[in-house]
């Protein structure tokens, strides 16, 4: 069974903002929550729109939506929820829709999320035209293969932390004109974790991760242009106490090429010309990224005259068809004649009643010749 739509999940128009996004979520949640809501489809209603919820408000992954859609979206990377009907975290979303108020303090052991990474792939025009598969270098934090992410030296454990009796946070009582007020804050002794490591693990110096660099096979799209990016799921950093790792976000740049230039799905060009061709007519071969064409050009031709090769442009990144070339004619004056040429052209000159007119335009032809050669 094919998603329904992230934007029509939540009932939004693609530009919500937001505040709109997060107000519409509300509105679902309490309505189909689990513990509130016993319809046998509630439980599937709920986890629709937290799905929808948490891909639309984070910037990166809803501009990877809005570029990709589902298609671009990998599944794995909507962590909580697995396979059967893990509720997990529902006490935050009680905190959050139902007046928790703060009330409730976030467990310090609780799994987390690891952080999102990102990285800069430079492709040639042709590669972001056709697409490529690619193996990249990443930086990242590991687990500590030694102490498997406990931080503690092998054959011990982590304690709970004597000043805040493991729960991560110290409390402070103070009186008050107002009554008895209860400030927390995040025990200095253990980070906010509630753990002391008392003896660390030598490989990771407790922290419980290595940096290495890893190798992540990336697939490149055909017709992905300058400035989009690919969502790699669960290939940021791990995450914490057993949570999901975080997404990788390749943002991809694009050469600039000699000959062509891009907008959007199509591709535009300049076609140098002489005068003779322009003006009896021409049959001429055209390069494209898919290979050379034939064009006919009719007598008369001018200068900006442009020409349509249809689906001769970019593949659409999301499987849309190919785009159009547009080829713009740019008629070339001759700089270098022989006496005899110059005499035929002052006769000619004289009988179409013009005036002679020269221009140097020789780098236009070199830029045609070489990306007909493929330099």
């Amino acid at each position: 069974m094919s998603k329904r739509d992230y934007y029509e999940v939540l009932g939004l128009e693609k530009n919500a903002s937001k505040e709109e996004i997060k107000k519409a979520y509300r509105k679902l949640a309490r309505k189909y929550h689990p513990d509130v809501n016993k319809e046998p489809d509630a439980a599937d209603k709920f986890k629709e729109a937290k799905e929808a919820y948490e891909t639309l408000s984070n910037e990166q992954k809803r501009a990877q939506y809005d570029q990709f859609g589902h298609a671009g979206m990998n599944s794995q990377g909507f962590g909580g929820f697995g396979g059967g009907q893990d509720f997990g975290g529902f006490g935050d979303i009680f905190d959050m829709f139902f007046g928790g108020g703060g009330g409730r303090r976030r467990d310090p052991n609780a799994p987390q999320q690891g952080a999102d990474l990102q990285y800069t792939m430079i492709l040639d025009f042709e590669e972001a035209i056709f697409g490529k598969e690619t193996d990249i270098l990443i930086p990242k934090d590991e687990e500590c293969a030694t102490c498997h992410g406990s931080g503690a030296k092998p054959g011990t454990n982590s304690k709970n932390c004597s000043h805040c009796n493991g729960s991560g946070q110290l409390n402070t009582e103070q009186n008050t004109p107002f009554g008895r007020v209860v400030n927390r804050r995040v025990c200095h002794h253990c980070n906010g974790t509630g753990k002391i490591i008392p003896e660390k693990c030598t490989t990771c110096g407790g922290e419980g991760t290595v940096k290495k660099n890893k190798k992540i096979h990336i697939n490149i799209p055909a017709g992905i242009d300058d400035g989009q990016q690919i969502r790699v799921a669960g290939k940021g950093e791990p995450g914490k106490n057993g949570g999901p790792a975080g997404d990788l976000y390749v943002v991809i740049q694009v050469r600039r090429h000699e000959f062509f230039t891009r907008e959007g799905d199509n591709i535009f060009c300049e076609l140098p010309l002489t005068f003779t061709q322009a003006a009896l007519g021409d049959e001429v071969e055209v390069p494209t990224v898919h290979g050379k064409v034939k064009l006919k050009i009719p007598a008369g031709t001018q200068t900006g005259k442009t020409f349509r090769l249809k689906g001769k442009g970019s593949p659409n990144v999301r499987g849309y068809g190919n785009g159009d070339q547009h080829i713009k004619v740019r008629i070339i004056t001759p700089t270098k004649l022989t006496d005899r040429q110059k005499e035929l052209l002052r006769e000619f000159n004289e009988i179409a009643g013009n005036d002679r007119t020269e221009e140097q335009e020789d780098s236009i032809f070199q830029k045609f010749k070489r990306a007909f050669k493929g330099d």
